[in-house]
Protein backbone atom coordinates (compact mmCIF):
# COMPACT_ATOMS: atom_id res chain seq x y z
CA UNK A 1 0.00 0.00 0.00
CA UNK A 2 1.01 3.31 -0.89
CA UNK A 3 2.33 5.13 1.98
CA UNK A 4 1.54 8.35 0.65
CA UNK A 5 -2.05 10.45 0.86
CA UNK A 6 -3.36 12.66 -1.59
CA UNK A 7 -5.69 15.29 -1.23
CA UNK A 8 -7.53 13.97 -4.45
CA UNK A 9 -8.08 10.93 -6.49
CA UNK A 10 -9.19 11.41 -10.01
CA UNK A 11 -10.82 8.33 -11.55
CA UNK A 12 -10.85 9.12 -15.36
CA UNK A 13 -8.61 11.12 -17.59
CA UNK A 14 -10.99 12.23 -19.91
CA UNK A 15 -11.69 16.22 -20.48
CA UNK A 16 -13.74 16.31 -16.66
CA UNK A 17 -11.22 14.26 -14.45
CA UNK A 18 -7.52 16.06 -16.43
CA UNK A 19 -9.52 19.52 -15.95
CA UNK A 20 -10.77 18.87 -12.22
CA UNK A 21 -6.63 16.91 -11.45
CA UNK A 22 -5.19 20.36 -13.20
CA UNK A 23 -7.75 22.93 -11.56
CA UNK A 24 -7.08 20.96 -8.10
CA UNK A 25 -3.16 20.88 -8.64
CA UNK A 26 -3.21 24.75 -8.93
CA UNK A 27 -5.03 25.53 -5.77
CA UNK A 28 -2.49 23.80 -3.75
CA UNK A 29 -3.57 20.03 -3.37
CA UNK A 30 -1.67 16.95 -3.82
CA UNK A 31 -3.70 15.05 -6.86
CA UNK A 32 -3.17 10.87 -8.48
CA UNK A 33 -5.40 10.45 -11.56
CA UNK A 34 -6.40 7.04 -12.30
CA UNK A 35 -6.43 6.00 -15.85
CA UNK A 36 -7.37 2.41 -17.64
CA UNK A 37 -5.97 3.70 -20.81
CA UNK A 38 -2.68 3.87 -21.89
CA UNK A 39 -3.10 7.60 -22.92
CA UNK A 40 -4.53 10.37 -21.16
CA UNK A 41 -7.75 12.07 -22.26
CA UNK A 42 -10.21 9.61 -22.03
CA UNK A 43 -13.07 9.48 -24.98
CA UNK A 44 -12.86 12.64 -26.30
CA UNK A 45 -9.29 12.87 -27.36
CA UNK A 46 -8.86 9.39 -27.73
CA UNK A 47 -11.74 8.27 -29.96
CA UNK A 48 -14.79 11.18 -29.50
CA UNK A 49 -14.04 14.96 -30.18
CA UNK A 50 -11.05 15.36 -31.62
CA UNK A 51 -10.27 12.70 -33.79
CA UNK A 52 -13.69 12.98 -35.36
CA UNK A 53 -13.06 16.57 -35.91
CA UNK A 54 -9.62 15.64 -37.63
CA UNK A 55 -11.71 13.77 -40.23
CA UNK A 56 -15.01 16.16 -40.41
CA UNK A 57 -12.01 19.10 -41.44
CA UNK A 58 -9.89 16.22 -43.56
CA UNK A 59 -12.60 15.21 -45.72
CA UNK A 60 -14.43 18.84 -45.98
CA UNK A 61 -11.18 19.66 -47.66
CA UNK A 62 -11.35 16.47 -49.58
CA UNK A 63 -15.13 17.17 -51.23
CA UNK A 64 -14.18 20.92 -51.44
CA UNK A 65 -11.39 19.97 -53.66
CA UNK A 66 -13.32 17.77 -55.57
CA UNK A 67 -17.06 20.08 -55.97
CA UNK A 68 -16.39 23.45 -55.02
CA UNK A 69 -12.62 24.63 -56.38
CA UNK A 70 -13.34 25.27 -59.63
CA UNK A 71 -16.54 27.79 -58.74
CA UNK A 72 -13.32 30.02 -57.35
CA UNK A 73 -10.76 29.91 -60.35
CA UNK A 74 -8.76 27.02 -58.90
CA UNK A 75 -8.74 24.02 -61.12
CA UNK A 76 -7.28 20.95 -60.39
CA UNK A 77 -7.16 17.58 -61.64
CA UNK A 78 -10.27 15.54 -59.46
CA UNK A 79 -8.21 14.61 -56.35
CA UNK A 80 -7.29 10.93 -55.07
CA UNK A 81 -8.46 9.72 -51.50
CA UNK A 82 -5.44 8.99 -49.93
CA UNK A 83 -7.06 7.13 -46.63
CA UNK A 84 -4.40 5.75 -45.01
CA UNK A 85 -2.39 9.81 -44.86
CA UNK A 86 -5.91 10.92 -43.17
CA UNK A 87 -6.22 8.36 -40.87
CA UNK A 88 -2.63 9.19 -40.26
CA UNK A 89 -3.16 12.61 -39.35
CA UNK A 90 -5.51 12.27 -37.59
CA UNK A 91 -3.77 10.01 -35.29
CA UNK A 92 -0.80 12.45 -35.53
CA UNK A 93 -3.90 15.18 -33.92
CA UNK A 94 -4.42 12.80 -31.34
CA UNK A 95 -1.55 11.59 -30.54
CA UNK A 96 -0.19 15.44 -29.71
CA UNK A 97 -3.17 16.36 -27.90
CA UNK A 98 -2.78 13.22 -25.66
CA UNK A 99 0.70 14.18 -25.21
CA UNK A 100 -0.06 17.53 -23.98
CA UNK A 101 -2.10 16.42 -21.21
CA UNK A 102 0.45 14.57 -19.76
CA UNK A 103 2.99 17.43 -19.92
CA UNK A 104 0.33 19.03 -18.06
CA UNK A 105 0.25 16.73 -15.55
CA UNK A 106 4.15 16.81 -15.43
CA UNK A 107 4.12 20.47 -15.58
CA UNK A 108 1.12 20.68 -12.69
CA UNK A 109 2.91 17.91 -10.48
CA UNK A 110 0.12 15.72 -10.96
CA UNK A 111 0.51 11.88 -10.73
CA UNK A 112 -0.63 9.55 -13.25
CA UNK A 113 -1.58 6.19 -12.42
CA UNK A 114 -2.14 3.45 -14.97
CA UNK A 115 -4.28 0.93 -14.18
CA UNK A 116 -8.44 0.18 -13.65
CA UNK A 117 -10.20 1.28 -10.55
CA UNK A 118 -12.10 0.74 -7.66
CA UNK A 119 -13.79 2.21 -4.28
CA UNK A 120 -13.01 0.01 -1.32
CA UNK A 121 -14.43 2.63 1.09
CA UNK A 122 -13.02 4.23 4.18
CA UNK A 123 -9.99 3.18 6.06
CA UNK A 124 -7.16 4.24 8.37
CA UNK A 125 -8.24 7.66 9.49
CA UNK A 126 -11.12 7.81 7.67
CA UNK A 127 -9.00 7.84 3.94
CA UNK A 128 -10.59 6.84 0.75
CA UNK A 129 -9.17 3.10 -0.34
CA UNK A 130 -8.72 3.35 -4.42
CA UNK A 131 -7.76 -0.66 -5.52
CA UNK A 132 -5.67 0.20 -8.73
CA UNK A 133 -5.47 -3.03 -10.91
CA UNK A 134 -2.74 -3.27 -13.85
CA UNK A 135 0.51 -4.30 -14.50
CA UNK A 136 1.85 -3.78 -10.94
CA UNK A 137 -1.54 -3.41 -8.54
CA UNK A 138 -1.54 -1.41 -5.73
CA UNK A 139 -4.24 0.67 -3.29
CA UNK A 140 -3.96 5.01 -3.31
CA UNK A 141 -5.17 6.76 0.08
CA UNK A 142 -6.91 9.90 -1.05
CA UNK A 143 -8.88 12.65 1.24
CA UNK A 144 -11.36 12.53 -1.61
CA UNK A 145 -11.91 10.79 -4.65
CA UNK A 146 -13.71 12.50 -7.92
CA UNK A 147 -15.36 10.15 -10.36
CA UNK A 148 -14.60 10.81 -13.77
CA UNK A 149 -15.28 7.69 -15.60
CA UNK A 150 -17.25 8.95 -18.55
CA UNK A 151 -19.71 6.61 -20.79
CA UNK A 152 -19.58 3.98 -23.59
CA UNK A 153 -21.87 3.95 -26.67
CA UNK A 154 -25.27 2.46 -25.93
CA UNK A 155 -25.94 -1.16 -27.60
CA UNK A 156 -29.09 -1.72 -29.34
CA UNK A 157 -30.85 -5.22 -28.42
CA UNK A 158 -30.43 -7.37 -31.80
CA UNK A 159 -27.70 -5.14 -33.00
CA UNK A 160 -24.36 -6.11 -30.74
CA UNK A 161 -21.17 -4.46 -31.55
CA UNK A 162 -18.67 -7.02 -33.15
CA UNK A 163 -16.07 -4.20 -34.17
CA UNK A 164 -16.14 -5.16 -37.82
CA UNK A 165 -19.76 -4.90 -39.29
CA UNK A 166 -21.51 -3.65 -36.86
CA UNK A 167 -19.58 -0.75 -35.16
CA UNK A 168 -19.92 1.84 -32.25
CA UNK A 169 -18.27 5.98 -33.26
CA UNK A 170 -14.64 4.21 -32.45
CA UNK A 171 -14.30 1.96 -34.72
CA UNK A 172 -16.24 4.08 -37.44
CA UNK A 173 -13.51 6.66 -36.97
CA UNK A 174 -10.71 3.93 -38.58
CA UNK A 175 -11.96 2.38 -41.18
CA UNK A 176 -9.58 1.08 -43.52
CA UNK A 177 -11.68 1.03 -46.82
CA UNK A 178 -14.63 3.75 -47.42
CA UNK A 179 -18.01 1.66 -47.14
CA UNK A 180 -19.93 1.38 -50.32
CA UNK A 181 -23.04 1.77 -48.22
CA UNK A 182 -22.68 3.16 -44.74
CA UNK A 183 -26.23 2.54 -42.55
CA UNK A 184 -26.19 5.18 -39.60
CA UNK A 185 -28.65 3.77 -36.60
CA UNK A 186 -29.38 7.22 -34.44
CA UNK A 187 -30.21 11.02 -36.03
CA UNK A 188 -27.90 12.62 -33.57
CA UNK A 189 -24.71 14.42 -32.99
CA UNK A 190 -22.39 11.58 -33.32
CA UNK A 191 -23.86 9.72 -36.26
CA UNK A 192 -24.59 12.87 -38.74
CA UNK A 193 -21.17 13.75 -38.16
CA UNK A 194 -19.47 10.72 -38.78
CA UNK A 195 -22.04 10.17 -41.53
CA UNK A 196 -20.26 13.09 -42.90
CA UNK A 197 -17.91 11.96 -42.99
CA UNK A 198 -17.93 8.74 -44.73
CA UNK A 199 -20.64 10.40 -47.51
CA UNK A 200 -18.11 13.12 -48.23
CA UNK A 201 -15.41 10.49 -48.86
CA UNK A 202 -17.38 8.76 -51.31
CA UNK A 203 -19.73 6.64 -49.31
CA UNK A 204 -23.66 6.06 -49.56
CA UNK A 205 -24.96 6.86 -46.49
CA UNK A 206 -28.55 6.29 -45.20
CA UNK A 207 -29.64 7.58 -41.50
CA UNK A 208 -32.32 5.85 -39.30
CA UNK A 209 -34.06 7.41 -36.92
CA UNK A 210 -37.02 6.69 -34.80
CA UNK A 211 -38.04 10.26 -33.78
CA UNK A 212 -39.49 12.03 -36.53
CA UNK A 213 -37.02 14.87 -36.49
CA UNK A 214 -33.10 15.04 -35.86
CA UNK A 215 -31.07 16.36 -32.99
CA UNK A 216 -33.48 15.45 -30.48
CA UNK A 217 -34.64 18.48 -28.21
CA UNK A 218 -33.00 21.10 -30.97
CA UNK A 219 -34.78 24.16 -32.35
CA UNK A 220 -37.37 22.35 -35.21
CA UNK A 221 -36.56 25.18 -38.12
CA UNK A 222 -32.39 24.41 -37.42
CA UNK A 223 -33.70 20.52 -37.87
CA UNK A 224 -35.75 20.62 -40.78
CA UNK A 225 -32.97 22.89 -42.47
CA UNK A 226 -30.43 20.68 -41.47
CA UNK A 227 -31.60 17.75 -43.35
CA UNK A 228 -32.58 19.46 -46.67
CA UNK A 229 -28.90 20.57 -46.90
CA UNK A 230 -27.55 16.95 -45.91
CA UNK A 231 -30.28 15.47 -48.11
CA UNK A 232 -29.13 17.53 -50.90
CA UNK A 233 -25.38 16.09 -50.19
CA UNK A 234 -27.01 13.03 -51.03
CA UNK A 235 -27.65 11.64 -46.77
CA UNK A 236 -30.85 9.28 -47.68
CA UNK A 237 -33.09 9.67 -44.27
CA UNK A 238 -35.28 7.14 -42.73
CA UNK A 239 -37.42 8.62 -40.37
CA UNK A 240 -40.30 7.17 -37.65
CA UNK A 241 -37.66 3.90 -38.31
CA UNK A 242 -35.75 1.25 -36.38
CA UNK A 243 -33.49 -1.13 -37.28
CA UNK A 244 -34.74 -4.51 -36.24
CA UNK A 245 -31.99 -6.79 -37.11
CA UNK A 246 -28.61 -7.42 -39.43
CA UNK A 247 -27.77 -10.43 -40.87
CA UNK A 248 -24.98 -11.19 -43.30
CA UNK A 249 -25.76 -12.93 -46.54
CA UNK A 250 -23.66 -12.88 -49.54
CA UNK A 251 -20.87 -10.75 -48.56
CA UNK A 252 -22.96 -8.13 -47.61
CA UNK A 253 -24.64 -6.86 -44.81
CA UNK A 254 -28.85 -7.26 -44.82
CA UNK A 255 -30.53 -4.57 -42.18
CA UNK A 256 -34.38 -4.96 -41.64
CA UNK A 257 -35.71 -1.66 -41.34
CA UNK A 258 -39.04 -1.52 -40.27
CA UNK A 259 -40.88 1.68 -40.98
CA UNK A 260 -44.54 2.61 -40.86
CA UNK A 261 -46.85 0.31 -42.79
CA UNK A 262 -44.41 -2.67 -43.03
CA UNK A 263 -40.66 -3.39 -43.44
CA UNK A 264 -38.23 -3.62 -45.80
CA UNK A 265 -34.06 -4.52 -46.18
CA UNK A 266 -31.22 -2.73 -47.19
CA UNK A 267 -27.94 -4.15 -48.21
CA UNK A 268 -25.11 -2.04 -46.47
CA UNK A 269 -21.32 -2.87 -45.67
CA UNK A 270 -21.44 -0.81 -42.48
CA UNK A 271 -23.95 -0.31 -39.74
CA UNK A 272 -22.66 2.51 -37.10
CA UNK A 273 -24.86 2.57 -34.17
CA UNK A 274 -25.59 5.84 -32.69
CA UNK A 275 -28.03 6.06 -30.52
CA UNK A 276 -26.63 7.51 -27.44
CA UNK A 277 -24.64 6.88 -24.44
CA UNK A 278 -24.62 4.95 -20.88
CA UNK A 279 -22.40 6.17 -17.55
CA UNK A 280 -19.07 4.11 -17.47
CA UNK A 281 -20.03 2.61 -13.68
CA UNK A 282 -19.43 -1.01 -13.44
CA UNK A 283 -16.40 -2.43 -11.73
CA UNK A 284 -16.01 0.98 -9.62
CA UNK A 285 -17.65 -0.59 -6.24
CA UNK A 286 -20.59 1.99 -6.17
CA UNK A 287 -23.04 -0.73 -5.18
CA UNK A 288 -21.12 -2.14 -2.19
CA UNK A 289 -20.40 1.12 -0.97
CA UNK A 290 -24.18 2.59 -1.22
CA UNK A 291 -23.46 5.27 -3.90
CA UNK A 292 -27.11 6.53 -4.88
CA UNK A 293 -28.09 6.05 -8.55
CA UNK A 294 -31.14 7.62 -10.68
CA UNK A 295 -31.88 6.37 -13.97
CA UNK A 296 -28.01 5.00 -14.25
CA UNK A 297 -26.75 8.40 -13.08
CA UNK A 298 -24.89 8.87 -9.96
CA UNK A 299 -27.24 11.63 -7.95
CA UNK A 300 -24.76 14.75 -6.58
CA UNK A 301 -26.07 17.68 -4.56
CA UNK A 302 -24.66 21.11 -5.09
CA UNK A 303 -20.94 20.24 -4.61
CA UNK A 304 -20.98 17.21 -6.52
CA UNK A 305 -20.99 15.47 -3.72
CA UNK A 306 -22.57 11.72 -4.01
CA UNK A 307 -24.39 10.28 -0.88
CA UNK A 308 -21.02 8.99 0.25
CA UNK A 309 -18.80 11.10 2.07
CA UNK A 310 -16.02 11.90 0.59
CA UNK A 311 -16.61 10.55 -2.89
CA UNK A 312 -17.42 13.08 -5.63
CA UNK A 313 -18.70 12.78 -9.38
CA UNK A 314 -18.84 14.72 -12.60
CA UNK A 315 -19.41 14.32 -16.00
CA UNK A 316 -21.15 11.81 -17.91
CA UNK A 317 -21.64 10.34 -14.50
CA UNK A 318 -24.21 12.57 -13.36
CA UNK A 319 -27.64 14.86 -14.90
CA UNK A 320 -27.43 16.60 -18.17
CA UNK A 321 -25.93 16.23 -21.30
CA UNK A 322 -23.45 14.30 -21.89
CA UNK A 323 -20.97 17.15 -23.08
CA UNK A 324 -17.26 17.40 -22.64
CA UNK A 325 -16.95 21.30 -22.26
CA UNK A 326 -19.67 20.56 -19.37
CA UNK A 327 -17.89 18.40 -17.94
CA UNK A 328 -14.60 20.07 -17.87
CA UNK A 329 -16.52 22.81 -16.35
CA UNK A 330 -17.67 20.56 -13.76
CA UNK A 331 -14.32 19.74 -13.20
CA UNK A 332 -12.86 23.18 -12.50
CA UNK A 333 -16.51 24.09 -10.25
CA UNK A 334 -16.15 20.75 -8.30
CA UNK A 335 -12.78 21.24 -6.77
CA UNK A 336 -12.72 24.76 -6.36
CA UNK A 337 -16.23 24.09 -4.48
CA UNK A 338 -13.75 21.77 -2.30
CA UNK A 339 -11.77 24.20 -1.05
CA UNK A 340 -14.48 26.70 -0.11
CA UNK A 341 -14.55 28.52 -3.68
CA UNK A 342 -18.32 29.63 -4.42
CA UNK A 343 -18.05 28.48 -8.14
CA UNK A 344 -21.12 27.25 -10.20
CA UNK A 345 -21.73 25.72 -13.64
CA UNK A 346 -24.30 27.84 -15.37
CA UNK A 347 -26.87 25.26 -16.81
CA UNK A 348 -28.83 27.51 -18.81
CA UNK A 349 -26.01 28.40 -20.75
CA UNK A 350 -24.64 24.91 -21.59
CA UNK A 351 -24.62 25.48 -25.98
CA UNK A 352 -24.44 22.29 -28.19
CA UNK A 353 -22.77 21.67 -31.54
CA UNK A 354 -23.09 19.34 -34.00
CA UNK A 355 -20.32 19.84 -37.02
CA UNK A 356 -21.86 18.91 -40.06
CA UNK A 357 -21.77 21.02 -42.52
CA UNK A 358 -23.50 23.72 -42.37
CA UNK A 359 -22.38 23.48 -38.47
CA UNK A 360 -25.60 23.22 -36.20
CA UNK A 361 -25.10 25.11 -32.96
CA UNK A 362 -27.60 26.51 -30.03
CA UNK A 363 -27.87 27.38 -26.39
CA UNK A 364 -30.72 28.09 -24.09
CA UNK A 365 -34.29 27.50 -24.65
CA UNK A 366 -35.89 26.52 -28.05
CA UNK A 367 -38.98 27.90 -29.31
CA UNK A 368 -41.10 24.09 -28.63
CA UNK A 369 -39.80 24.30 -24.89
CA UNK A 370 -41.06 28.07 -24.27
CA UNK A 371 -44.68 27.39 -25.95
CA UNK A 372 -44.92 24.16 -24.02
CA UNK A 373 -44.66 26.34 -20.46
CA UNK A 374 -46.34 29.06 -21.82
CA UNK A 375 -43.71 31.11 -21.55
CA UNK A 376 -43.86 34.57 -24.01
CA UNK A 377 -41.27 35.51 -25.37
CA UNK A 378 -40.26 37.35 -29.08
CA UNK A 379 -38.09 36.09 -31.67
CA UNK A 380 -35.92 37.18 -34.18
CA UNK A 381 -34.00 35.65 -37.64
CA UNK A 382 -31.84 36.35 -39.82
CA UNK A 383 -30.69 34.49 -42.51
CA UNK A 384 -27.17 33.76 -44.34
CA UNK A 385 -27.98 34.37 -47.64
CA UNK A 386 -27.92 38.49 -47.12
CA UNK A 387 -24.19 37.68 -44.95
CA UNK A 388 -21.52 39.61 -46.89
CA UNK A 389 -18.74 37.34 -45.64
CA UNK A 390 -20.93 34.12 -46.26
CA UNK A 391 -21.67 35.33 -49.80
CA UNK A 392 -17.82 35.75 -49.96
CA UNK A 393 -16.89 31.81 -48.58
CA UNK A 394 -20.08 30.54 -51.08
CA UNK A 395 -21.74 29.34 -47.80
CA UNK A 396 -24.72 30.68 -47.45
CA UNK A 397 -26.86 27.68 -46.29
CA UNK A 398 -28.33 28.44 -43.05
CA UNK A 399 -29.64 31.18 -40.33
CA UNK A 400 -29.16 32.86 -36.58
CA UNK A 401 -32.43 32.72 -34.84
CA UNK A 402 -32.54 34.87 -31.52
CA UNK A 403 -35.33 33.70 -28.49
CA UNK A 404 -35.81 36.76 -25.81
CA UNK A 405 -38.30 37.84 -23.42
CA UNK A 406 -41.15 38.90 -24.26
CA UNK A 407 -41.45 42.26 -21.76
CA UNK A 408 -37.60 42.80 -20.46
CA UNK A 409 -35.96 41.46 -23.57
CA UNK A 410 -33.85 38.92 -22.09
CA UNK A 411 -31.69 36.65 -24.17
CA UNK A 412 -33.31 32.98 -23.48
CA UNK A 413 -31.88 30.98 -26.34
CA UNK A 414 -29.42 31.65 -29.80
CA UNK A 415 -29.99 28.75 -32.39
CA UNK A 416 -27.09 28.90 -35.28
CA UNK A 417 -27.03 27.16 -38.77
CA UNK A 418 -24.69 27.74 -40.85
CA UNK A 419 -20.96 28.26 -41.18
CA UNK A 420 -18.79 28.44 -38.29
CA UNK A 421 -21.95 27.92 -36.39
CA UNK A 422 -19.13 26.36 -33.77
CA UNK A 423 -16.86 29.35 -33.24
CA UNK A 424 -20.29 32.03 -33.35
CA UNK A 425 -21.90 30.56 -30.29
CA UNK A 426 -19.53 31.01 -28.23
CA UNK A 427 -20.94 35.28 -28.29
CA UNK A 428 -24.21 34.57 -27.18
CA UNK A 429 -23.20 31.87 -24.71
CA UNK A 430 -20.99 35.20 -23.05
CA UNK A 431 -23.96 37.37 -23.30
CA UNK A 432 -26.75 34.93 -21.40
CA UNK A 433 -24.23 34.27 -19.44
CA UNK A 434 -24.11 37.62 -18.06
CA UNK A 435 -28.11 38.12 -18.23
CA UNK A 436 -27.74 40.63 -21.71
CA UNK A 437 -31.03 41.01 -23.90
CA UNK A 438 -31.38 41.25 -27.28
CA UNK A 439 -31.25 45.01 -27.25
CA UNK A 440 -27.40 44.25 -25.79
CA UNK A 441 -26.28 42.60 -29.01
CA UNK A 442 -28.01 44.87 -31.55
CA UNK A 443 -25.84 47.77 -29.92
CA UNK A 444 -22.78 45.86 -29.83
CA UNK A 445 -20.58 47.16 -33.24
CA UNK A 446 -19.73 43.36 -34.99
CA UNK A 447 -16.87 44.19 -37.22
CA UNK A 448 -17.86 43.64 -40.82
CA UNK A 449 -17.90 41.82 -43.34
CA UNK A 450 -18.02 38.67 -40.83
CA UNK A 451 -20.37 36.06 -39.85
CA UNK A 452 -21.00 37.47 -36.81
CA UNK A 453 -23.04 39.85 -38.32
CA UNK A 454 -25.96 37.50 -38.78
CA UNK A 455 -25.88 37.38 -35.18
CA UNK A 456 -26.53 41.21 -35.03
CA UNK A 457 -29.25 41.34 -37.79
CA UNK A 458 -31.13 38.62 -35.74
CA UNK A 459 -30.92 40.43 -32.69
CA UNK A 460 -32.04 43.47 -34.72
CA UNK A 461 -34.91 41.70 -36.13
CA UNK A 462 -36.96 40.75 -32.95
CA UNK A 463 -37.99 44.21 -33.01
CA UNK A 464 -37.49 44.16 -36.83
CA UNK A 465 -35.41 46.43 -36.82
CA UNK A 466 -32.86 44.16 -39.32
CA UNK A 467 -31.15 46.34 -41.90
CA UNK A 468 -30.26 43.93 -44.46
CA UNK A 469 -33.25 41.57 -44.41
Amino acid sequence: MSEEIFDLIVIGAGPGGYVAAIRGAQLGMTVAVVEKRSTLGGVCLNEGCIPSKALLDSSELFHLARNRFGAHGIEISPPSLNLGQMMARKDDVVKKLTDGVAFLFKKNRVRSVAGSARLTGPGKDGLQQVEVGGETPQVLLGKKVLLATGSEAVQIPGLPFDGEGIVSAREALSFDKVPEHLLVVGGGYIGLELGSVWLRLGAQVTVVEMLPRLIAGSDGQVADTLMRSLKKQGMRFMMGAKVAGVEKRDGKLQARVEVEGGAQEIACDKVLVAVGRRPLTDGLGLEELGVQLEQGRIRVDADYLTSVPGIYAIGDLIAGPMLAHKAMEEGAVCVERMRGEPSQVDYGCVPGVCYTWPEAASVGRTEDSLKEEGIAYKSGKYSFMGNGRAKCMDETDGFVKVLTEAEGGRLLGVHILGPRASDMIAEAVAVMSFGGSGEDVALTMHAHPTLSEAFKEAALDVEKRAIHA
